[in-house]
């Protein structure tokens, strides 16, 4: 067995900062450690070692990653061959339940000690996936403090470390800085966030410019800020922003947290951008769309009365969301007049916002950490011990 070498395998960028928070804090415990298996800039930057990009896992939905599957397949028999010859002290799953929990599951089976960071939402879709998270790791995960009931009910070992965005938003960015960093006037500011997927954008972004279109038609002081995750997403934007030659849009890269702050409302894809925008205080309106096949199939298995992370983390709708058939740019439009005008929504959103943000601030990369340390010390690896938690 490897004695200072932890496997993380990231699907996505929120995963990439989750994993680069981990290996922050794991280093700091034990300064020895290696990492590899598959993470994003941020991780790398700490000194992971990624052997595909992580872009090659980043796919959403169950028809869309069809197409990907022979893909997938491989690189998971790659790396249950690679770490079952070379067991490392601990495999660490970040999300992508659908490719992590079957690599978890095989490298369990073969000895190492393995576990599953951000628990798969098993309380509100395939709830039967609870028994395939009991084979597949040996503590979860969860970021979010409404996840442990369910996997106490299964007696599966499970431990709340809280969000690290909810740690570390909104830190010293200020609105004043960051309209000054983009350049930005005195005068209201709308962001818009699509995604980081390809699919994302192709599914929302053009809905999401033709409403931006509309409200700056009518507004024309309203300034628009665009977020791309990646020079991938920036130049998809471009080309749907040609279908709109009079709108004043400007185009940040790699920067959410800088587009965030600096808005007054903020219209975003459902993910993980819906919560650093309820970190930011900022009032917003969520959307999403699966293809027609996929979305059936969610809705049909759908367990809870909301989508977004706000919504679910405050029990009650916080703020709108619109899916599917419902993203529609007049509609869009008329949402987020109300929310960059309309002071009294603004302000009821954010309250909530501001009790929920308690909640997360729990110290989670510290937390996390810990609880990995704890895993392979359970587990008789003798290497870790000695270093103060």
């Amino acid at each position: 067995m490897s004695n200072n070498v932890i496997v993380i395998v990231a699907g996505e960028a929120s995963g990439d900062i989750l994993g680069a928070g981990l290996m922050q804090a794991l280093l700091k415990l034990h300064p020895d450690l290696k990492f590899e298996g598959v993470g994003g800039p941020q991780m790398i930057a700490k000194g992971f070692t990624s052997l595909v990009p992580i872009e090659r896992l980043s796919v959403m939905g169950l028809v869309e990653v069809l197409g990907r599957l022979p893909e997938l397949l491989l690189l998971r028999r790659r790396l249950v061959k690679r770490y079952t010859r070379m067991p490392p002290l601990a495999m660490i799953g970040i999300d992508a339940p659908d490719f992590n929990l079957v690599l978890e599951t095989q490298l369990k089976a073969n000895g190492v000690p393995t576990l599953h960071y951000v628990s798969p939402s098993v309380w509100a879709w395939r709830e039967e996936r609870v028994f395939t998270v009991a084979r597949a790791c040996h503590k979860v995960l969860a970021l979010l403090p409404f996840e442990l009931p369910y996997y106490e009910r299964h007696h599966i070992p499970a431990t709340f470390v809280g969000h690290p965005l909810a740690d570390s938003i909104p830190g010293d960015l200020t609105q004043r800085h960051a309209r000054k960093q983009l350049k930005l006037k005195d005068q209201p500011v709308l962001a818009l966030l699509p995604g980081s997927r390809a699919m994302e954008i192709k599914q929302l972004g053009a809905d999401f410019l033709a409403a931006a279109a509309l409200l700056q038609a009518k507004h024309p002081q309203l300034q628009l800020v665009l977020a791309a995750a990646n020079e991938s997403r920036k130049k998809q934007l471009h080309g749907l922003l040609q279908a709109h030659p009079a709108l004043n849009v400007s185009i940040v890269l790699g920067d959410s947290h800088m587009v965030l702050a600096a808005a007054d409302a903020v219209l975003v894809a459902s993910g993980t951008a819906t919560l650093e925008a309820l970190l930011f205080e900022k009032p917003m309106l969520v959307c999403y769309r699966l293809s027609p096949i996929s979305y059936r199939i969610f809705k049909r298995k759908l367990k809870v009365p909301f989508v977004s992370l706000p919504n679910l983390l405050a029990g009650y709708k916080v703020v709108e969301e619109l899916l599917q058939d419902q993203v529609q740019p007049q509609l869009i439009a008329d949402h987020l007049t109300a929310l960059l005008f309309d002071p009294s929504i603004a302000k009821q959103q954010c309250t909530a916002f501001s009790s929920i943000h308690q909640q997360l601030a729990h110290g989670a990369n510290t937390s996390a950490a810990n609880a990995v340390i704890e895993v392979i010390e359970e587990h008789g690896i003798s290497t870790l011990k000695g270093y103060n938690k």
